[in-house]
């Protein structure tokens, strides 16, 4: 309902969220958002607004809100260093492509370019980090600076928004009349289906001996996996995912080889050179999961459906390009293919797999000595759950140990930092995630050095109740740069090894149960009692202080080269 009546313009701006069907807001006021925030203290019965306790944890919690929940995620915070400290967060959205507007207060109009107390060149900032970016000067550019917002935001390849919203335009007066916009002109958010290129893909496919098909996030963004299912069974072709793309493709599909890229599973690495066709849906062939783009793919044909003509050829060459949004072209393609089986394909890269659960995965996941081990933990809890929680995670070597353990039975089960890999992401996004799909469990994993970025988000959990169960592996060390420091720095643990706080003091001090475990004998008790806990829980698990993550691509080597093993 487009009700004309005389408001200021913080009220505009919080009934425009509302008919946008924004129903969370991650914020922090401050100045130069303090017009805005009095206006919302009348709305709190139709928004909920979380109050984080860093803006950086603002725009994390709104991310983990959009990858969850399929929205728009929303923040406010102030001017100055209040927008300052979005642009991390921003920059991961960007790259990560989650939809987000985050708004930002700024100083008046008459104070612009003055230097003015906590006024900063915010626009300027985020462009580089953005989908789009605008300053609203007046409440009567607030209607149409928002509508674009919301689109440009949530339409085509999804990406961040960030709106400069001035102090004096928060407390002018306004009559609004809000139109959401499906429209912008010279603004293609996705291109429509070309049949010739369908058929030239669908050619290349019915032709291929030992295609692949690579599963990216742009499955889960077009909402297009059960397109992606038809695809797989139809063609009989065998699928591994991106980081991002996990949980597009069940963990116990049969067409499934698992994840990807650096760390990933070893069939679809080392047999890259064997392969006659790449199928890439909706990924962007990043370095972790290309290594050397030089030997990547040497003997493969490239299909790539993509919805952003920008990642086509950028950084491999596509010899049959699918431009358009995945949840049509997808269909229009599995349609256009032959039903066919790759049995013995199937069966060169089980074998393969194979040979890596022998070598790495069953003493990952099955130790019987010695300190406990990441993957065992990350096993335990996915068990414990069904292998059906959100997994949420920060960045390190627990990243990249659950997301190639935990298994999924849903789509969108998946938040991390992808293409920026921030540390700190986790905690935030955790909390984010499990409001934007409160009838799910969510298991964050994190390490000692990434929570500590964050941790005062902790207290974020004790004010407003949300019901997160943190897995803390903790090895004392900066994990992830250690093992590079001993694998390529000869053993040199520069400033990497940790001395930790009483994680479980700051638990019971944030009133979050907390139980530490370094028995494996203790293990099954303590899942079970985070489980069974009523509200958050911080696990913490002393594991061995210098597990490598195996298998794992040398700097420089391509994926073909990928190594089971660490010789010391």
């Amino acid at each position: 309902m487009n009700e004309k009546r005389l408001m200021t313009g913080g009220e505009a701006m919080l009934e425009i969220l509302l008919r946008e069907g924004v129903d969370t807001i991650f914020g922090y006021p401050g100045g130069g958002i303090m017009p805005f925030y009095n206006s919302l203290y009348d709305y709190t019965d139709r928004i909920r607004h979380i109050l984080m306790r860093h803006e950086q944890g603002c725009v994390h919690a709104a991310q983990g809100y959009a990858r969850t929940s399929g929205r728009v995620g929303v923040c406010t915070v102030t001017s100055g260093p209040g927008a300052t400290n979005t642009i991390t967060g921003l920059a991961d959205a960007m790259l990560d492509s989650t939809p987000l507007v985050v708004i930002s207060g700024q100083v008046p109009v008459s104070l612009l370019g003055s230097d003015a107390f906590q006024e900063v060149n915010f626009v300027g900032l985020a462009q580089v980090v953005t989908k789009w970016t605008c300053q609203i000067k007046h409440a009567s550019e607030i209607a149409d600076v928002m509508a674009r917002a919301f689109y440009i935001a949530r339409s085509g390849r999804p990406g961040p928004v960030a709106i400069d919203f001035t102090k004096n335009a928060q407390q002018e007066m306004v009559e609004l009349d809000y139109k959401p916009l499906n429209f912008i002109r010279g603004y293609v958010p996705s291109p429509e289906p070309n049949m010739e290129q369908i058929k030239e893909a669908a050619k290349l496919i019915n032709e291929a001996k030992k295609p692949m098909a690579l599963v990216g996030q742009g499955i889960t963004l077009a909402g297009a996996e059960a397109e992606l299912d038809k695809f797989l069974r139809k063609s009989g072709i065998p699928a591994g995912a991106t980081m991002l793309g996990l949980s597009a493709v069940p963990s116990d599909h049969p067409n499934y080889l698992g994840m990807l890229g650096m760390h990933g599973c070893y069939a679809a690495n080392i047999k890259n050179d064997d392969c006659d066709l790449l199928i890439a849906l909706g990924m962007r062939f990043d370095d972790r999961v290309t290594c050397d783009v030089k030997k990547y793919g040497r003997n493969a044909k490239v299909v790539h459906l993509e919805i952003d003509p920008a990642e086509i050829n950028k950084i491999i060459y596509a010899d049959a390009p699918v431009l358009g949004d995945l949840a049509q072209t997808l269909p229009l393609l599995t349609e256009a293919i032959e039903a066919r089986k790759h049995e013995e394909w199937m069966a060169e890269l089980r074998q393969a797999n194979q040979e890596e659960y022998e070598k790495v995965i069953k003493g990952a996941l099955h130790p019987t000595e010695g300190y406990l081990k990441m993957g065992e933990v990350i096993n335990a809890v996915s068990e414990a759950y069904n292998d059906n929680a959100v997994l949420v995670t920060d960045v390190g070597q627990q990243q990249l140990m659950a997301t190639r353990y935990f298994r999924f039975r849903s789509p969108r089960s998946v938040v991390t930092s992808g293409g920026l890999g921030t540390m700190g992401f986790g905690l935030p996004a955790a909390i984010g995630a499990k409001l934007g799909t409160p009838e799910r469990d969510v298991c964050l994993f994190v390490g000692d050095g990434g929570l500590q970025m964050t941790i005062q988000e902790l207290t974020t959990i004790m004010q407003t109740e949300v019901d997160v169960k943190i897995i803390l592996l903790n090895n004392f060390y900066l994990g992830n740069v250690r093992q590079w420091q001993e694998m390529f720095f000869d053993h040199r643990y520069s400033f990497t090894d940790l001395i930790d706080p009483d994680f479980g003091g700051i638990a019971t001090a944030n009133k979050i149960g907390y139980v530490c475990v370094e028995k494996r004998e203790d293990l099954a008790a303590a899942i079970a009692q985070m489980k069974e806990s009523k509200g958050s829980f911080l696990l913490e698990v002393r594991v061995e202080r210098e597990d490598n993550v195996l298998p794992m691509v040398a700097p420089g080597a391509g994926v073909s080269d990928m190594m089971l093993e660490f010789k010391k």
